[in-house]
């Protein structure tokens, strides 16, 4: 089992991360952008290569030898993923997608939305998520937004409630939202999934900053619709996801086209088709059958290491990181951090978002900390995480600014961020993650420190911004 100590690494997490993520090490790399992508261990890599070269295995919708041996390992990827949400294989299907987005993609455009539901939102989604509305509205279907009032930018529960009146007629429509933001490391209640089901809808869970470093039991959360990259749990593969779904609500989904693979019987000559029966109505053309199976692999090796001590892991690099950040100060006493979301680590995850202040208490641009850290092999992310309303109650704008900035046209991003008076076009997320060490966590907390204490940064040469 991992281990993590306050006072520093244990052997084994020492001998995990050479033996592991040694690659870090040998091309000092300071790796911290965990939430944008795991780091895939050298054994899982190899696993892969044994793998595809010591068979043979071929299109899995077929019944010869080499599709045999695809299909047989893609029941088992799906079995091992019911497994590690310890969902019910009677009650839960599991959908293989090119990643988190285009399962949300498969709801979305499936969904029943009508003139009678709505669509729920917090503000604080993914824009992956965000995207639902627009087959909602194309159905006449309410869009309704919660919005992020509490200072650490969480939903208060009575405009939860609110957004979701009890009525008759079911399913009232459907609520989504992320277990863990990808912005500011916050986690929302898994219990909104059962009250939001209790006034009868539909709840889509977004696991993809969730899953990689905390365990999500499906026997006890039972959300309709839940959506994992595998890439971020445990690096590779990359083009794999999960939608992992109730039979009674995916069965309740009208797809708006079918494709290889969906169907059991079509005519062209009739124009009629029938789909599929299961979760592989949904999988569209052939599905990565080279790749699925170490879905498989890395289930197993995580599972080796257990997710408990992940968690414990990397929430005790989390802490000393948001630890030494509060501690950043400028001669002159003013606080280095502005912190976006949870300064603690009470109720939240491993992401954790913030600006930099100069000596003046003004915000450093996001560039220039991409930039310098960049120089040091520190890679980190900057912007808004494709995340605009948690983005939005972070800088404090309201939707009067960002009307009235939007009424006239503008050319450019940096045009617009000017328009709108902000000192910066996002934040700075820093994430570790299981191949973390503490000597990142300090690389990055000196990095800080020397970079901008009682400094005013170069802001020449800045590339301009090109979306956010």
């Amino acid at each position: 089992m991992l281990e993590a100590q306050v006072s520093g690494e244990s052997r084994t997490v020492t001998a995990m991360r050479a033996a592991e993520f040694g690659y870090l090490d040998d091309g000092q790399h300071v790796y911290l952008d965990h939430t944008g992508a795991g780091l895939p261990p050298r054994s899982l890599l190899q696993g892969h290569v044994e793998r595809i070269t010591g068979n043979c295995f071929g299109n899995p919708h077929s019944e010869n030898p080499t599709s045999m041996a695809s299909s047989e390992l893609l029941s088992q990827a799906r079995a091992a993923v019911l497994r590690h949400f310890n969902a019910d294989p009677a009650e839960y299907a599991v959908v293989f997608t090119p990643n988190a987005s285009g399962a949300l993609r498969l709801v979305g455009e499936a969904y029943p939305f009508s003139r009678g539901n709505r669509l729920v939102l917090s503000a604080d989604n993914h824009n992956s998520v965000n995207g639902i509305r627009e087959y909602a509205r194309a159905a006449h279907a309410k869009v309704v937004y919660v919005p992020l009032n509490d200072p650490e930018l969480r939903v208060d529960e009575r405009d939860l409630f609110d957004a979701l009146p009890i009525r008759r007629r079911r399913p009232c429509g459907l609520l989504a939202y992320p277990a863990q933001s990808n912005f500011t490391g916050v986690q929302h209640p898994l219990e909104w999934v059962a009250a939001a089901r209790a006034r009868g809808y539909d709840v889509l869970l977004d696991a993809a900053a969730f899953a990689p470093t905390n365990p999500l039991d499906l026997s006890l959360v039972q959300p309709d619709f839940t959506v994992v990259s595998w890439y971020k749990v445990f690096g590779y593969p990359t083009g794999v996801g999960s939608l992992i779904a109730r039979k009674e609500a995916l069965a309740r989904l009208r797809r708006p086209w079918f494709a290889g693979g969906t169907i059991r019987i079509v005519s062209a000559l009739a124009q009629w088709h029938l789909l599929a029966d299961d979760e592989t109505a949904f999988e569209d053309g052939t599905v990565n059958f080279l790749s699925i199976p170490d879905v498989s692999a890395g289930l197993e090796w995580i599972d080796g290491i257990g997710l408990d001590a992940v968690h414990a892991h990397v929430m005790e690099l989390t802490d000393r990181l948001l630890t030494g950040l509060r501690e950043l100060r400028h001669s002159s006493g003013l606080p280095m951090v502005r912190f976006y979301g949870p300064a603690s680590t009470e109720r939240r995850g491993v992401t954790v978002a913030l600006n930099f202040l100069d000596r003046d208490g003004r915000v450093v641009d996001e560039r220039i900390v991409t930039r310098d850290s960049a120089r040091l092999g520190i890679s980190l992310r900057a912007g808004c995480f494709c995340n605009p309303g948690a983005g939005e109650a972070a800088l404090s704008l309201t939707l009067q600014t960002l009307r009235s900035s939007m009424r006239r046209p503008f050319h450019t991003m940096d045009e617009f961020v000017e328009r709108l008076g902000l000192p910066s076009a996002g934040a700075i997320r820093v994430s570790p993650g299981l191949a973390t060490n503490t000597a990142d966590v300090d690389a990055f907390l000196q990095f800080a420190r020397h970079a901008y204490r009682d400094r005013i940064p170069d802001t020449e040469g800045l590339i301009p911004r090109l979306g956010c």
